[in-house]
Parts: C-alpha cells; sequence; structure tokens
C-alpha cells in the first residue's frame, strides 16, 4: 500500500495567511495535547487570558504596566480578556466595544481561530488604533504594527491532539519597523513565555474536559 503523499500536494491555506501572509516578526509555540481536537479547540477557543498564571508569566504581565505605575496612571484591568468574547461579539454585529483593540479575523469550526490589533506598542504607554475585522488585512497607514495571532489544532493519533499557537507582526512602514524591531528584541523571550503559559492552560482545561466526557 503507497502512503507517500502524491506528487504536487499542497496543503492548505491558514486563515492567518489571509489576515496577515507578509510579516516580519513571529513567533510560534505548540503543545501536544491527550485530547480529542474538539476538546482542545473549545479550550482555546474559551481560554482567558487573565487566567495565565505562573511566576515569569506574572512578572512578564506585571512588567507591561510599570510605565503607566511610574506615571501614576491606572493601569486599567479588564474582568476578562476571553477570545470567545471577540467572535461572539462580531458574530451579532455588535462594533460598541472601541476600547477593545483585538478583534475577530477568523474561525473555522474545531481547527482554526484568529484574531488581531494594530497598535504602537513600542511606545511606554501602548497606543491601539481599533481597526474593525473587514479593515484589517488592507489597513496600511503609516506609524503602526499590525499583529495577528492563531491557535490552530491538528488531529494528533486517535486521541491526542497538537495545538499551535502563532504570532505574527508586520509594520506599516520603515520607521515603525525599525522602532519595533527594537522592542521586540527586548520582548520576544517574554512573548514566548505568555504564549507557552496560553499553550499550558488549554492543555489543562482539555484534558480535564476529556476525562470528564
Amino acid at each position: 500500500m503507497n502512503t507517500q503523499p502524491s506528487v504536487g500536494a499542497t496543503a492548505e491555506p491558514l486563515l492567518l495567511d489571509a489576515a496577515l501572509p507578509e510579516f516580519r516578526f513571529s513567533r510560534l509555540e505548540c503543545a501536544l495535547i491527550a485530547a480529542a481536537p474538539d476538546v482542545v479547540y473549545g479550550a482555546a477557543r474559551d481560554l482567558d487570558m487573565l487566567s495565565i498564571h505562573s511566576p515569569l508569566f506574572d512578572v512578564v504581565m506585571w512588567a507591561r504596566g510599570v510605565p503607566d505605575r511610574v506615571r501614576r496612571r491606572p493601569v486599567a484591568t479588564p474582568p476578562s480578556m476571553r477570545v470567545s468574547d471577540l467572535f461572539e461579539a462580531a458574530a451579532a454585529g455588535d462594533q460598541g466595544n472601541l476600547a477593545q483593540p483585538w478583534v475577530a479575523l477568523g474561525e473555522r469550526a474545531g481547527r482554526e481561530i484568529v484574531f488581531g490589533a494594530v497598535g504602537r506598542v513600542w511606545k511606554p504607554t501602548i497606543e491601539w488604533r481599533r481597526v474593525e475585522p473587514g479593515d484589517y488585512a488592507g489597513f496600511a497607514e503609516p506609524g503602526w504594527a499590525k499583529m495577528a495571532a492563531a491557535f490552530v489544532v491538528h488531529p494528533y493519533g486517535a486521541r491526542r491532539s497538537l495545538l499551535t499557537y502563532e504570532t505574527r507582526t508586520a509594520c506599516t512602514d520603515p520607521v515603525s519597523t525599525t522602532r519595533f524591531g527594537r522592542y521586540w528584541t527586548l520582548v520576544s523571550p517574554g512573548v514566548g513565555i505568555v504564549l507557552r503559559g496560553a499553550l499550558r492552560a488549554i492543555e489543562a482545561a482539555a484534558e480535564t474536559g476529556e476525562g470528564s466526557a
């Protein structure tokens, strides 16, 4: 029996490729999880970013608020940062939360979920630019960084899944690319910590859900 892939076979495009096909900066982490793909996908979709805790992760998140603390500005902390909220708001046609810079960019149910934001993250206090989902791919106003992230679930054997968490960033002009590049050199290790913390939280939720099914 021939198990070799056919000549000329191509991989299925990612929704992330449509949202941000060209990018300069990226980070990808993955985890092998002992749960079925639909369970893992549900856990990723329901992830609340504010529920992630580890000593290193908490230090990274605390450090992001230092500039505001130095200026004696309140560090705004929303009640939750749940991935599914972005998509439920989009499905309902709700664009009222303009203070939320992250928007839903695409979903392939059970397989892939993509979200993104536009900001000047290299500044001491991050400046966000709310860009609606339909305008995100074509947004090219100079001076900004376009950031997109995706969870993708791959079946792995009978009852396991491979979950990837990828972030990409593209800047809209050379000056912002240089500024973000300096920022990225400093924060890239911390971004890895955040991504791995998210994967661990999803793994724990998925394996708990699989065990109780």
